[in-house]
């Protein structure tokens, strides 16, 4: 302490070393709040401020941090340990210029000598390490008691020591010269020249001193704050003694650094500051006794970086985030101590020393220092804003502005004191989380990300006002209802392109009855249906019911699934037929990998053999609910044909199409372009346009005309309708008189009769008595033989007939309707979808 506050004040002046103390202590003091709050919060375990961070940031921000965390503590401990070899040749050395030593200063004068009295320093800490926490803990102690006298008598010396001169030899290029410095005691005159700064070149490195490199090695003395809590796995109550122990820490060294620094400046003129930093042994009552303390205090330390980097070292080692990479550092020995982390951590302290100086490394060990801190205060941060109901730390003075404030400090302060530094930091900080979140394994510490998430989700969900609802910003929200995810991967990955950044559910029911049941049997289901949505690769939701039928649980869906603003507009059903299915995740991209199996908790497939688990009537009567609650319907057909990656290859010539076919052709005496279904068929083809996947895809609109009825005037019509909605379709007109004429034969109407316009008749109970095969057989040729053959088909979806007797009529004209057309899509829409508005 004494030495490094007469390093400060030398050359910054007493104004600017009390602002650095209190920046400086700023920063460690809003870090502390965060550290106390944190590890008050639950059991700590070995690995300190990591332990912290990753069990509040998840692995891959602990992970990153802790190694830098590691890295800044073996920096410190190569630091502390170059600083008393240069204590010690200082004592001990041969003066400059001269071969042989006389009486104590004996010590060859080198850096391979320095090197090497280093390295018999670091073997000693080791040693220490070695053996284990219980005796670093009282050899600790031991130098506190000597440190704590040492500083006693300094503190006396500068009342009873006589005003001196203190010769001083410098280094030269023609050998030393000496120079003096002034030992005044308490003098105004002293105080007055030592206000102000007075930046020189530092005589142990030959750099030049500025405000940030005096502040970076001024800051690397009080990184001792995190001592403590490095040392969490060996306390034996942690959450009682870190924030005791580091809360005195801190207040006991701020105050006995600005005395330091005030009675300096009033007794030491600037030459003394700065030209000998071991002027305390010249003006000390018992000089051998500071040179004690100020071994100590620095061997110290040394050793408590030391073990504070092997304990960061074992504890990442324990957490398998770098895999076999630190499977050594595992190693302990009978009574639990880390001994191989702890020589590893010796090996890289000692390839640190060969850095030389100490002012070298010490910008770099700062900014590593003030990134961890950092991190620590964004921790408690992301704690606080999380609002978790189990954040519940029994030490209450911090707030989240503590926590702010303190990020702003360390960022700020690792900008000024070295850009460089600071910038590289941030990237190999970067780096790091990069490369744990694509390699590390998933961990169950619990993600802070998750419960921001939440914290801000519910906020904004709460804030989407479905009154303030307009058709300019609607957008598809899908519930797809799925029986077995087996026979439905492709039809899955379809609607996800289909959902245009809207909400996308996948809905499954359940049969069974949870009175007859010991537990929920959906709870087991959910990882599984999970999974598939990850291998899948789509962003949708999952929701599963338990109903005692398909119907039921699909209404449950439709009424329940979605939250506040974010609810299912639009349904979307498999087709009901008698087609075997197939299991397409078998086939699937996601699951051809070698390395890859399909989930196994999903059941095998149906046999075609196999009766379903819902009638023909019970569908249609899905269809019916959901348009009764206003929801879009769509219904896919052979969409498990479609095999994306093929039909939408680049070197598609020509391109894909999408046909659209937006009128009723169950309904010829009735079709219209532009009613509510039709303008949302041509929403859903756009959006599919839209889609990245389907964006070389082409629209095709086929446009049914008649004999006498002036197709290019209903042509240029239906221009101006796209022109004004956006759309970028082909028009081809497609005469169907053929097809008409066998309705009207069947109806036994006259084709020029009235047709009328409300929405009633369009869907009239009765027609689809009135519709024979021989017509929707006709239709089905009709579409199918335009060509090109189109990548999907869009149809129009009429409503169900209100007699239910008359469902599996209506279902069986849709069948025939869509048969042997490949992969199509029947819509229905109910709700006012395109807008021409700004």
């Amino acid at each position: 302490l004494p030495s490094l506050a007469g390093f400060v004040v030398g050359h910054a002046g007493l104004y600017q070393a009390l602002a650095m103390f209190a920046v400086a202590y700023f920063i460690i003091g809003m870090t502390v709040l965060s550290v106390c709050a944190i590890a008050t919060n639950g059991a700590l375990d070995a690995g300190g401020a990591y332990y912290m961070i990753s069990r509040a940031l998840g692995p891959e921000f602990g992970g990153s941090i802790g190694i830098m965390f590691f890295l800044a503590n073996v920096c410190g401990s190569a630091l502390y340990v170059l600083g008393l070899v240069e204590a010690v040749v200082d004592s001990f050395g041969i003066p400059p210029g001269q071969e042989a030593g006389t009486g104590v200063h004996v010590l060859p004068q080198s850096y391979w000598y320095e090197l090497l009295y280093g390295t018999v320093l670091l073997a000693l800490c080791l040693l220490v390490c070695l053996v284990g926490a219980s005796i670093y803990a009282k050899a600790t102690f031991l130098i506190f008691l000597i440190v704590a006298v040492v500083l006693g008598t300094i503190l006396v010396s500068f009342f009873t020591t006589r005003p001196l001169k203190v010769p001083i030899l410098l280094p030269h290029l023609n050998g030393t010269e000496i120079d003096n410095g002034f030992f005044t005691g308490f003098s105004l005159n002293t105080l007055r020249d030592n206000l102000g700064g007075g930046y020189e070149v530092d005589y142990t490195t030959g750099q030049m001193m500025s405000f940030s490199s005096v502040f970076a090695v001024m800051f690397n003395g009080c990184t001792g704050i995190m001592a403590g809590s490095n040392m969490s796995g060996d306390l034996k109550r942690p959450s009682y003694s870190i924030p005791r122990g580091t809360i005195s820490a801190v207040l006991f060294t701020y105050l006995v650094y600005n005395l330091l620094a005030f009675f300096m400046c009033a007794t030491c003129n600037r030459i003394l500051l700065q030209k000998d930093y071991g002027f305390l042994r010249d003006i000390s009552i018992f000089p051998p006794l500071v040179t004690v303390g100020i071994y100590a205090a620095t061997l110290s330390a040394a050793m408590s970086n030391l073990i504070g980097a092997s304990r960061i070292l074992y504890a990442l080692a324990r957490d398998d985030l770098f895999g076999r990479a630190l499977a050594l550092a595992k190693k302990t020995s009978a009574s639990g101590n880390p001994v191989m982390a702890v020589i590893l951590s010796w090996l890289v302290v000692q390839v640190v020393l060969f850095s030389g100086k100490l002012n070298t490394i010490a910008s770099v060990v700062t900014t590593f220092f003030l990134l961890v801190y950092a991190t620590v205060n964004l921790a408690c941060l992301a704690l606080e804003w999380a609002s978790a109901p189990n954040f519940r730390p029994t030490f209450r003075y911090f707030t989240w502005h503590t926590c702010l404030l303190g990020i702003a400090g360390c960022c700020v302060m690792m900008f000024l004191i070295s850009p460089v530094s600071a910038s590289a930091s941030l990237g190999f900080l970067l780096l790091l989380l990069l490369a744990l979140h694509y390699l590390s394994p998933s961990s169950t510490w619990g993600y802070i990300s998750q419960a921001l998430i939440f914290h801000q989700v519910r906020k904004y969900l709460l804030m989407l006002d479905v009154r303030k609802d307009h058709v300019k910003f609607w957008r598809p929200q899908m519930l797809l209802m799925v029986q077995n995810p087996r026979g439905s991967a492709r039809l899955i990955d379809f609607v996800n392109d289909l959902k245009k950044s809207g909400l996308y559910v996948l809905g499954h029911v359940e049969l069974q009855d949870l009175d007859m049941l010991p537990s929920d049997p959906l709870q087991p289901q959910q990882d599984s249906w999970l999974s598939l949505v990850d291998k899948l690769n789509v962003k949708a939701f999952v929701s599963l019911t338990l109903a005692p039928s398909v119907r039921h649980g699909v209404r449950q869906l439709l009424f329940t699934s979605g939250l506040g603003g974010m609810r299912p507009n639009t349904l979307v059903l498999g087709f009901y037929d008698d087609e075997a299915p197939q299991d397409g995740l078998a086939r699937h991209p996601a699951f051809t990998s070698a390395r890859e199996e399909v989930p196994l908790g999903f059941p095998p497939l149906r046999a075609p053999t196999t009766p379903k688990l819902l009638s023909a009537r019970e569908y249609v009567g899905i269809v019916a609910d959901a348009l009764k609650m206003l929801r879009n319907v769509l219904l896919a057909r052979q969409l498990e044909s479609l095999d994306k990656a093929w039909e939408l290859r680049w070197a598609a010539s020509p391109p894909p199409t999408i046909h659209v076919w937006p009128v009723n052709l169950l309904r010829p005496d009735s079709a219209r372009y532009a009613d509510t279904c039709s303008l949302f068929l041509l929403q859903m083809a756009c959006v599919l346009n839209m889609a990245r996947a389907w964006r070389r895809a082409c629209l095709r609109l086929f446009l049914c005309v008649e004999a006498g009825t002036m197709p290019h005037a209903q042509e240029e019509k239906l221009h101006q309708l796209l022109k004004d909605l956006r759309i970028q379709a082909q028009i081809q007109l497609v005469p169907w008189d053929a097809v008409t004429r066998l309705h009207w034969q069947t109806c036994r109407g006259p084709p020029g009769g009235p047709v009328e316009e409300e929405e009633g008749v369009v869907n009239f109970p009765t027609n689809t008595t009135q519709v024979s095969d021989e017509y929707v057989c006709a239709a089905n040729k009709l579409v199918l033989e335009q060509s090109p053959v189109p990548a999907v088909r869009f149809l129009y979806l009429p409503r169900p007939p209100a007699d239910t007797s008359l469902y599996p009529l209506y279902l069986h004209q849709l069948e025939l309707l869509t048969r042997g057309l490949g992969p199509t899509v029947l819509v229905h829409g109910v709700s006012a979808v395109t807008s021409t508005q700004l």
